[in-house]
């Protein structure tokens, strides 16, 4: 590894707009362009099966949408003083995925089932399967908080099925209304940031936009600058040698941690979830080097 230097956007192409803070997901597009990126990615690389059964995993999310009941966000008077409060709308401390979250979990499922699935997640997916409404209220509840899981299989299924209920709720959210909030977490949901993007949108050209791993929303943080801490001094950048230019680990000598940056505005099929997963490589050798990694991706749970 050396170091180095360091899609659709919001706004129509020949339209003059302001960069904005934060862009809301397209949950009819979210996982159905994920799974297209994963098949692309598969085929010849050293983790084909797990992207094809991840892209799986992405086309059942997509599936399982058709027909959800409409999603509905907390009381607007609640978001409101989540937003005076600086503090992201749908926290994921706090946040209950009620019925509508067990139902979405239930479609996801039925979607997986009928999938060919490695013997662990066949494991997991029939667990789930045959769990009560209340059991997986709990599970989905435990899911989002950060204690280690006893079975990580159904903890990456649980947090799947997350994703679709959570990017539902987001893209209901007012974009203009959402504010950053401390840890330069996602200000819809308050998760770390996964990965982040330098975009080629006409609205921010070259700017970089973090993305959540639970929600979907990206938001705006300044370049060559940590996204976790905030520090602007000690940032480096690394990549596997010989490797592509277009996936980029921004390291933080300040806390430790470090955040991939895919380079967009280069190659606009990257994706900002399958093309973490597809550069597992990265994260290895910048753990061997000590670094930690600075958010969460659910399918990287376990390396």
């Amino acid at each position: 590894m050396s170091a180095v230097g360091a899609s659709q956007g919001p706004a129509t192409i020949g339209e003059e707009a302001a960069t904005p803070y934060a862009v809301l997901p397209d949950p009819a597009t979210l996982f159905l362009t994920r799974s297209k990126r994963l098949r692309a990615l598969a085929p010849g690389h050293t983790l084909e099966p797990y992207l094809s059964f991840v892209a799986d995993v992405a086309e059942a999310q997509h599936a399982a949408q058709a027909d959800l009941p409409p999603a509905e966000l907390p009381a607007a008077e609640a978001i409101r003083r989540a937003l005076e409060q600086d503090t992201p709308p749908l926290a994921r401390d706090t946040f209950e995925p009620g019925e509508a979250g067990v139902i979405a979990m239930r479609r996801f499922l039925e979607g997986l089932r009928q999938t060919v699935v490695p013997a662990d997640a066949a494991a997991a997916i029939q667990s789930l399967h045959a769990a009560s409404s209340e059991e997986l209220s709990q599970l989905l509840a435990a899911a989002l908080k950060d204690a280690p899981a006893e079975n990580i299989a159904m903890r990456v299924l649980a947090l799947a099925g997350l994703q679709i209920h959570l990017s539902r709720l987001a893209a209901n959210l007012t974009a203009a209304d959402l504010k950053r909030v401390a840890g330069g977490a996602c200000p819809a949901c308050g998760s770390p940031p996964m990965t982040g993007s330098v975009v080629g949108w006409p609205s921010a050209h070259n700017s970089r936009y973090c993305a959540c791993a639970l929600c979907g929303t990206m938001w705006n943080v300044v370049r060559i600058k940590c996204a976790f801490c905030s520090s602007t001094e000690g940032v480096g950048y690394h990549a596997i040698e010989g490797g592509p230019d277009t996936v980029k680990a921004e390291t933080c000598d300040k806390c430790g941690r470090y955040l991939k940056v895919l380079y967009q505005v280069k190659d606009h099929m990257l994706d900002p979830l399958a093309d973490d997963v597809a550069t597992l490589g990265l994260d290895l050798l910048l753990a061997k080097e000590g670094w930690k990694r600075g958010g969460q991706n659910p399918f990287l749970l376990g390396y």
